[in-house]
């Protein structure tokens, strides 16, 4: 498709304000898709993202709903501080990376030095894209969450937050960039979105000389001791601990922290280098003492801080300097990766020789912990061996991993001979083992990421820091959390297994770090050296889309908590009063950061009146659609803040997850160049077939993969499409008028066959769109669609050079119902077809194809524009399978009997089989002597044996066959003789008995199924 014609109907929607919504009687559709954080230009992963609300709202609306698909910018936060920082530092892979990926002019780069300017940049550029995709957005709600408007917005949702007791000051693990000197979201980050931070357990395994005597430090006033401090998710298994494994590859250093503080008593630990720039940010004045060379360490012990049993130090290659502390204590009873670890060390000699370990690693055996189910003492050993995993470098060891860690969390009893918590759950035991061996200081706690590398913008390596007087919301709180469950139990989820991990998330979020140092953003109204971090600025902005084109002609510092409280909850607020009568207080004002000015209204209260009725109208928001990786996160946050801010009226009522975006089977990165620009792809193939590929090659939350083999294809498809309409007009041989189709009669089959398959395929694509299912919409209207018309043209081409009134009307209204129905996916090449042959106003305003106009038969359409009271013809659709199996059954018996036949005779089955079919049919099963007695019983037929004979055949046939009822097969076979003639190149003749018989053929035929004779 031409860039033109799509430029020119963007142009005609945009001159007509087509898309501009406005509060009226009509029902509402108001959905909303993560507002893009634009520091680079948009990819094809975004076009995925933002195209599949719009054929949503493309298609409500078509539907007759009043429909609002809004458009802002995220631009809080320090992702361009950093960027900006990187261009001015001349940066050689920024420079690149803006230059050759995203592809800014070399005369532009030196602006992006100034983040603002990269704000501007990328967010003009992509609601330029946006335009040239066709997306039917209001632009007049568009705004950037630095505009002043947005900021008083984030004010009074912050001071609510603030008022309900939900967020505190206090200690707590952050994501963290040294460099920035600044907390990060997923927002910030080159690489590690979606990384989590996991809480472990450092265990104190004391090193012991040659005469296992424990070996001090350096003494400092203390009797400081020397300690290695593994790593553990789960500290229940220091019971099943044989070794240590330490990297003698990798720089350890020594490490000493002030005695009275951080769970250290004053001891020194070894650490990996690498480790001390995490833990150093989580434990207060740790200072490195010195190195240590790990060689010399291997074959020494360690003493178990809760067996009090010595356990050599053995060299492993695989241990993390980055995870943990850099030395991992080895289960290998409980832990798929130690038995195999140990396993190949064994049978290693030449390391063994190098260290000596051979008498010490033969004697190290597996230890139990956990009992299971279905699995030995060693359940490791058990996994291994089923997977058949055979080295450390065997791709099932993940799996034996994953497999075994979840099964003994959920069902693993601690054993018997486990002195203390034997007969525990695991899950259980776990924390109380953990909290017993911290309060003895036989373990602390740390915390790392659950992958690594975390990479700021900035390119910094990320810790997780200990961040002192941070700000942070409360979701640990318990009656929020059972607030927001609620809102979950009552919104729909697509796709419903996601459901399970928004529960998980709701219950596993703990505390979160709303505010940081730096960036863009709103500050703290109540402490301004912080400003509010970009996730908690972007829970509810859904509200400020209803009413923020009134707010771009407003005062921002008329914008104060008295607004807000009117607009969403029609709150008067008498803030005189309360003061005079000591309901508040100036400090309660202070503590929120907020005058007595902020709670006075200062707009006319018409200009309010309108803005509420506005809000009013759309919420509560009907869809909320975003990305999988930010489940975790935004999603749950965006449920928490409607559920503590909202009444329940107005709380999300649904949320569609999208999967993620793959390029020629790799994932996509902004970061690495493995992306295609969507600007790229709309000059390469235009912007229908960009829509077409990415809704057609998965469903929305599937991962997509970007293959420019099949893009092309998809492009031959439209361009097929744009044929066929043209074929229809020279078929005619005249011009069409798609606004002034004359509806005909039907008696012909093949084309009351086509007009079912029409209204079938409209009312599988409209369920589909329902529920968001893009791509089985497209399988069914286009895809499907193309297969029924091609046969249809098959079937009709003895007719077409001279085409009656029936096969115009059948053509006519498959074109007239197909461009509707692609107009949602292909609104340019519909709307450029709709005004060539007749269609009246835009295909974008037209009605969404009702599936009752285009069926062949009388029905009766109900006033619900879902639905229609008519069901496809199971008649209709049989009697055409009946007509294409008699032509390929007389094919295939030409070719086995190798003989030309001038005449076939083709025998219908008599009425007392089609009786015993539907007897077969009432008992639902093949029992031959329950359809033998009903047949008899109903006089069927006079010929007991006959009876018997057929009854095994239906019995065979009955559980292959579906029985619709008796279908006039003469009438079916007439209808379509000359095409079936044609097709074996021979004179079919059709019998309704067998008085012409020579072969004594007809007794074989039954219900559906014809028999067959050729002379």
């Amino acid at each position: 498709m031409s860039k033109e014609m799509e430029k020119k109907w963007q142009d005609k929607w945009e001159k007509s304000k087509l898309f501009q919504a406005d509060h009226d009687e009509r029902k509402k559709i108001f959905l909303t898709v993560a507002y893009p954080y634009p520091s680079g230009a948009m990819h094809i992963g975004h076009g995925r993202t933002y195209t599949v609300p719009d054929v949503y709202a493309r298609f409500k609306r078509m539907q007759g709903y009043n429909v609002l698909f809004p458009m802002g910018w995220h631009v809080t936060g320090a992702p361009v501080i950093g960027i900006a920082s990187r261009i001015k530092d001349k940066d050689p892979w920024t420079l690149e990376l803006y230059e050759k990926v995203h592809k800014v002019p070399k005369t532009e780069i030196p602006k992006l030095e100034d983040p603002e300017y990269i704000v501007k940049y990328f967010s003009t550029e992509y609601h330029n894209v946006m335009n040239d995709m066709g997306y039917s957005i209001d632009w007049r709600r568009e705004f950037r969450t630095t505009d002043p408007t947005y900021k008083k917005f984030i004010e009074w949702q912050i001071r609510k937050l603030k008022e309900m007791d939900l967020i505190r000051k206090g200690n707590h693990p952050v994501k963290y960039c040294p460099h920035c000197d600044n907390p990060v979201g997923d927002h910030d980050l080159l690489e590690g979105e979606g990384v989590g931070v996991n809480e472990l357990t450092l265990l104190k395994f004391k090193l012991l000389d040659k005469n296992n005597n424990e070996i001090n430090g350096i003494d400092e006033g203390n009797n400081n001791v020397k300690y290695l401090v593994p790593a553990t998710f789960r500290p229940e298994t220091i019971y099943g601990s044989t070794n240590l494994w330490l990297n003698p590859d990798i720089e350890y250093i020594e490490v000493i922290s002030d005695a009275s503080k951080d769970g250290t008593n004053g001891e020194t630990w070894i650490i990996s280098k690498e480790a001390y720039d995490n833990i150093s940010n989580q434990i207060k004045d740790l200072k490195i003492i010195g190195t240590i060379d790990p060689k010399p360490l291997i074959g020494t012990y360690v003493e178990n801080p809760v067996t009090k049993e010595p356990h050599p130090l053995l060299p492993a290659s695989f241990v993390d300097p980055e995870y943990g502390s850099g030395s991992v204590f080895s289960v290998p009873g409980h832990a798929p990766a130690d038995y195999i670890a140990l396993q190949d060390l064994k049978n290693n000699n030449e390391l063994l020789e190098e260290y000596g370990l051979e008498d010490i690693v033969n004697k190290i055996e597996p230890l139990n912990v956990v009992t299971l189910k279905k699995y030995s003492k060693i359940p490791a050993r058990d996994v291994i061996e089923r997977l058949n995993v055979k080295t450390q470098e065997d791709p099932n060891l993940e799996e034996a991993t994953n497999e075994l860690y979840k099964v003994e969390h959920s069902k693993g009893i601690i054993s018997d001979h486990i002195p203390i918590y034997s007969g525990e759950r695991v899950s259980i035991a776990r924390e109380n083992i953990k909290k017993d061996m911290i309060s003895k200081n036989q373990a602390t706690i740390m915390y790392d990421f659950a992958e690594h590398p975390v990479i700021c913008r900035c390119g910094t390596k990320c810790v997780v820091k200990i961040m002192d007087n941070q700000w942070f919301l409360k979701y640990s709180d318990e009656e929020w959390k059972e607030k927001t469950r609620n809102l979950l139990r009552n919104e729909n989820i697509i796709p419903n297994e996601v459901r399970s991990n928004l529960e998980y998330y709701i219950g596993w979020l703990e505390d979160w770090a709303c505010s940081r140092r730096i960036g863009l953003g709103t500050k703290l109204p109540w402490d301004k050296q912080w400003l509010i971090e970009p996730l908690t600025d972007s829970t509810i902005y859904m509200s400020y889309y209803t009413i923020a084109k009134y707010l771009k002609d407003i005062n921002p510092n008329d914008l104060n908590d008295a607004f807000f409280e009117k607009v969403f909850f029609d709150n008067d607020i008498n803030i005189d009063n309360d003061i005079n009568t000591n309901k508040i207080n100036t400090s309660q004002l202070d503590s929120i950061g907020a005058d007595i000015d902020d709670f006075k209204l200062k707009i006319d209260e018409d200009i309010i009146s309108e803005i509420q009725n506005e809000f009013s109208y759309w919420y509560p928001l009907d869809w909320r659609l975003s990305a999988k990786d930010l489940v975790g996160n935004h999603l749950s946050f965006h449920m928490f803040h409607h559920a503590a801010i909202f009444p329940p009226e107005n709380w999300p009522q649904g949320m569609v997850v999208f999967g993620m975006g793959l390029l020629e089977g790799n994932k996509m990165s902004s970061s690495k160049g493995n992306v295609i620009l969507l600007s790229d792809a709309i000059e390469e193939y235009g912007a229908d077939v960009v829509r077409l590929f990415l809704m057609s090659s998965a469903e929305p939350w599937q991962d997509f993969d970007w293959r420019e083999k099949e893009v092309v294809g998809t492009k031959r498809r439209l361009d097929w499409f744009f044929e066929f309409a043209e074929k229809i007009e020279s078929i005619k041989k005249s011009p069409l008028d798609l606004s002034n189709i004359e509806r005909v009669d039907l008696t012909r089959k093949i084309d009351l066959w086509m007009m079912n398959q029409l209204f079938i395929r409209i009312n599988d694509a409209t369920n589909a769109l329902e529920g968001f299912q893009t791509r089985k919409a497209l399988q069914d209207s286009l895809f499907l669609l193309k297969k029924d018309v091609d046969h249809y043209m098959y079937r009709t081409k003895h007719l077409l050079e001279d085409p009656d009134e029936a096969i115009i009307f059948v053509l006519s209204s498959i074109l007239e119902a197909w461009i509707r129905i692609l107009g949602p996916f292909t609104p340019h090449s519909s709307e450029e077809l709709w005004s060539k042959y007749g269609g009246e106003g835009f295909v974008s305003e037209a009605e969404w194809p009702i599936t009752y106009q285009y069926f062949p038969m009388k029905c009766t359409p109900t006033l619900n524009l879902q639905a229609d009271s008519c069901i496809p013809s199971e008649v209709i659709e049989k009697s055409e399978e009946m007509v294409q199996s008699i032509v390929k059954d007389i094919n295939e018996i030409k070719k086995i009997v190798d003989v030309v036949p001038k005449k076939i005779h083709v025998y219908l089955a008599p009425d007392w089989k089609w009786l015993l079919y539907r007897i077969a049919a009432d008992i639902g099963k093949p029992d031959i002597g329950q359809i033998m007695g009903r047949a008899i019983g109903e006089n069927i037929h006079d010929n007991k044996k006959e009876i018997a004979d057929v009854a095994k055949k239906v019995g065979r046939e009955i559980t292959k066959t579906r029985y619709i009822g008796k279908i006039d097969e003469y009438d079916v076979f007439s209808d379509a003789l000359d095409f079936i003639s044609e097709e074996v190149d021979a004179e079919v003749i059709i019998h309704t008995d067998d008085s012409y018989d020579p072969q004594n053929k007809a007794k074989n035929a039954m219900p559906y199924k014809p028999a067959i004779f050729m002379e």
